[in-house]
């Protein structure tokens, strides 16, 4: 046999129901008063905190991008343009962020250079983008470089929607002749 601490679980006298019950009705009555001024109060506050946020663009028809993101293992560009791909919207690059050329390609570079892009897509008022990632292809390196997944992530966290990731690598079917002529190159 355990104790429940909902449960009323001794029995009450016919003069302290009496006495307990209205005590009840009474405080019921000054919580709702209480928790209409809370509301009340609430509202207003609603109404001056949406005056000093800043205007965004109403909810229209949704504007999408594509952001290009070319990663090799010395610098990481992400440039943003419109759909059809010829208006460029907007273009960073990860030696834009640091001070020395051998940062150029780490992920935190990508990551600045991809929250410089994202504040200037959403001020020109896109809504969504899709990803493409590309790397040297070719006849040099085709995996992207170390800043290519921070970038997507940056990008992620900027609040837009995401529609396609495609990697566009360059890849031949068959190769042109790699430089270093035919005895390579010597060191």
């Amino acid at each position: 046999m355990f104790f429940k601490p909902f449960k009323i679980w001794y029995a009450l006298s016919e003069i302290e129901a009496q006495v307990e019950a209205p005590v009840e009705e009474t405080e019921a009555v000054v919580e709702d008063q209480e928790t209409e001024a809370v509301v009340e109060d609430q509202e207003t506050e609603a109404v001056v905190e949406t005056k000093n946020q800043p205007e965004t663009k109403k909810e229209g028809p949704e504007k999408w991008g594509i952001a290009h993101i070319f990663s090799t293992f010395n610098n990481t560009i992400i440039h943003m343009t419109d759909l059809t791909g010829a208006e460029t919207v907007s273009i960073s690059s990860g030696g834009i962020h640091v001070t020395a050329d051998r940062y150029e390609s780490s992920p935190f570079a990508a990551m600045k250079a991809a929250n410089a892009v994202v504040e200037a897509t959403r001020t020109k008022g896109f809504t969504g983008f899709h990803i493409r990632v590309r790397a040297v292809g070719g006849v040099g390196s085709r995996v992207p470089g170390p800043g290519a997944q921070a970038a997507i992530r940056a990008l992620a966290r900027g609040g837009f929607k995401i529609g396609r990731i495609d990697d566009v690598t360059p890849i031949p079917h068959d190769t042109t002749r790699k430089k270093g002529g035919k005895r390579g190159r010597r060191v």
